[in-house]
């Protein structure tokens, strides 16, 4: 049996259509980020209800993740808040360390200087 010319694959070999290659379209980028949100809405879903279960109420554990939510945001600001002082203190190492490199550097100049007056 033969079959009609719409079923034919593009290099024009005769094939059914379940024997065609499967080729894919790419998404363009978006699906791996909604997936990931999907992922952690899912994975947010199935801690309340397992909190929810093991306090016996939705409303007592949500007030737990609460908690532990409040608890991370305070600490991300007190770590945000430390941050100034932390670059402030490395870049005074830096400083530190830029100026000694440079003393070496002028200290190896003047000695290669006064030898090759020398020679």
């Amino acid at each position: 049996m033969r079959f009609p010319e719409p079923v034919r694959n593009a290099d024009d070999h005769a094939s059914p259509v379940w024997a065609r290659s499967k080729k894919r379209r790419s998404g363009g980028g978006g699906g791996g980020f909604v997936g990931f949100i999907v992922t952690l809405l899912a994975l947010f879903g199935v801690l309340t209800a397992v909190l929810g279960i093991k306090e016996r109420s939705l409303a007592e554990g949500g007030a737990l993740m609460d908690g532990w939510i409040t608890a991370g945001i305070e600490q991300g600001r007190t770590l945000i808040g430390q941050a100034p002082e932390a670059a402030e203190v490395a870049a005074d190492k830096a400083g530190a360390a830029a100026e000694k490199t440079g003393d070496a550097l002028e200290a190896g100049a003047a000695t290669t200087a006064e030898k090759l007056k020398a020679e």
